[in-house]
């Protein structure tokens, strides 16, 4: 992986997408409680970046392009192809995995957006579907690998 982050680089940020494989999602339905938790570590990471001195620009201008994605985390580069469009030094995004009520798993990546390297990424699984599981796993993300200096 690359060197540190450069401080007060640019970042598109294009949010963290859930992946539902338990079998509870495909016969309920999606849940109020783990939409909140999404809103929650999406705020946090935000607020993470922007108290580390990054950049986060708006990404709206590639909003059209955006909606005809179902996982940025994972369609080929398209997150790094909004961001050169955007101007930006790097792209992030993430997944949070729920294999069940026990078993989730989390991920950010960020990618420069030149290269189209990846700079930092961190996949942890997490135990519990609780607010405070969630946070746990997405503050060792950002401690332990994406701002973690070498």
């Amino acid at each position: 992986m690359a060197a540190d982050l450069k401080p007060g680089a640019t970042v598109a940020f294009f949010g963290i997408h859930f992946i539902d494989t338990s079998t509870e999602g495909a016969y309920n339905g999606v849940r109020e409680d783990e939409v909140a938790r999404m809103d929650m570590i999406t705020e946090y990471v935000r607020g993470q970046f922007a108290e580390k001195g990054f950049d986060l620009v708006d990404i709206s201008p590639v909003q059209q392009d955006l909606d005809r994605i179902v996982n940025v985390a994972d369609c080929n580069y398209c997150d790094v192809l909004m961001a050169r469009e955007l101007g930006t030094d790097y792209a992030l995004v993430g997944e949070v995995q729920k294999v069940s009520n026990l078993i989730l798993a989390m991920n950010l990546v960020v990618r420069e957006t030149e290269t189209g390297q990846v700079a930092k990424g961190l996949a942890v699984d997490i135990r519990g579907n609780t607010d405070k599981s969630w946070l746990r796993g997405i503050r060792y993300i950002l401690k332990n690998n994406i701002f973690r200096k070498k």
